[in-house]
């Protein structure tokens, strides 16, 4: 690897929250890729699994070309055991560390002073640093981009791979109203999946997820937001970016001039038939769909019953409204 880093744009969010569409929306841009979540865990039967240029993912030639990549930089790799995760062979001692999410200065201070101790951990650390550097760096050698997107959404991946000394990371948070991503966590397969069944769970006919009632996806949605903050605490103000999923539906091209003037690309080569570019996108299902039209999906106003709104705010109103949304179905 030479010495300039690697671009990476992170998109942290909680599920459900509009990630799928905005990393298709980064990736039809000539001079950015994006694969989904890099962390690549679960992906399910590789008998089934498609990519999403309809491949099954075993077979697909963009996938191939990555691999040979990572085994010319002595990494071999099979993107069903990708090995990207900050959890791939953790032991139980370092999987429970690892499993709260990403809180307070000092708290992660105490993490961090019990990982050490492991010196298993440290080393390991150090190898997983590197395959996630050349992971991303053969994913932009084989899409001949200028950056990587990575839609693994998680906190916690963020915060190490903030400490790799080979990526130049800027970071996009997506903000979605926490009562549209509860009702998603209800019921993903009808309204966070491909329109088409056959596609759903990544071609495994099967949801990726279980359904959840409103307040446990009320707390979901609160802790990864919170998760989120926390980390870009740590970070230089203009290394990351805001972004509402309400803003990015309604005013489409406005919100993407502004991203992209943020990751430093031009704004003027944004494809808005994002859809029309082949992509190899893993993870959601809605990847899957054809059309290149967005829409708000606002749902939540008329599938919640009032318990279920009563529900939510119970866990999760206030912070819902610290982040820019009213009690009345209004964005602040």
């Amino acid at each position: 690897m030479d010495n300039k880093k690697q671009t990476l744009i992170y998109l942290a969010a909680a599920s459900h929250s509009g990630s799928t569409m905005l990393a298709m929306l980064l990736g039809a841009h000539p001079d950015l890729c994006s694969v989904g979540e890099l962390k690549a865990a679960h992906l399910g039967d590789k008998d089934s699994y498609l990519c999403s240029c309809k491949s099954l993912l075993a077979e697909c030639e963009f996938w191939r070309g990555v691999s040979e990549k990572m085994a010319s930089r002595g990494q071999p790799f099979c993107i069903f055991d990708a090995g990207t995760d900050i959890r791939s062979n953790a032991s139980p001692y370092v999987r429970f560390l690892l499993k709260p999410l990403v809180r307070h200065h000092f708290a992660e201070w105490i993490r961090d002073a019990l990982l050490n101790m492991s010196p298993v951990w440290r080393k390991q650390l150090v190898k997983l640093q590197q395959r996630n550097a050349d992971y991303v760096c053969a994913i932009a050698q084989q899409a001949g981009v200028e950056a990587v997107v990575d839609s693994s959404k998680t906190g916690i991946r963020l915060k190490y791979l903030l400490k790799n000394k080979n990526l130049d990371i800027k970071v996009v948070w997506i903000v979605r109203d926490g009562r549209g991503v509860s009702l998603a966590y209800k019921n993903p397969s009808e309204y966070a999946d491909a329109k088409e069944p056959e596609f759903r769970g990544g071609g495994a006919k099967k949801t990726q997820e279980q359904g959840r009632n409103i307040a446990a996806g009320a707390h979901e949605w609160l802790r990864c937001n919170q998760e989120t903050e926390a980390v870009l605490a740590t970070m230089a103000e203009d290394k990351w970016i805001k972004v509402f999923y309400e803003d990015l539906c309604g005013n489409t091209e406005v919100e993407l001039n502004r991203i992209f003037e943020f990751i430093g690309v031009n704004p003027g080569k944004k494809r808005m038939d994002f859809k029309a570019v082949e992509h190899h996108v893993l993870g959601n299902g809605m990847r899957f769909d054809s059309s290149s039209l967005i829409t708000l999906d606002d749902r939540w106003k008329t599938e919640l019953t009032r318990v279920e709104i009563n529900e939510f705010d119970q866990a999760a109103g206030d912070y819902n409204k610290s982040v820019g949304y009213s009690s009345d179905e209004r964005r602040l």
